[in-house]
């Protein structure tokens, strides 16, 4: 498939190993995005993400120390 981007021309180089601030960063922006995917997500099927809220509250109800 011709149309298809080399993914190896992405990643450049190989580098050492990344510092811990890199991978907080990267983190940080897959955490941002996650979140917005769960809004999004929550946003198109409401009664799905009200449905999840509920069984999360109840798993935290009955969830003991």
């Amino acid at each position: 498939m011709p149309d298809l981007p080399d993914r190896t021309s992405e990643q450049g180089p190989p580098r050492g190993p990344e510092t811990d601030a890199e991978r907080r960063r990267r983190r940080a922006q897959f955490l941002r995005d996650l979140a917005e995917a769960r809004e999004l997500r929550d946003r198109v099927q409401p009664r799905r993400a009200k449905v999840a809220r509920l069984r999360h509250a109840m798993r935290m109800r009955t969830f003991r120390w």
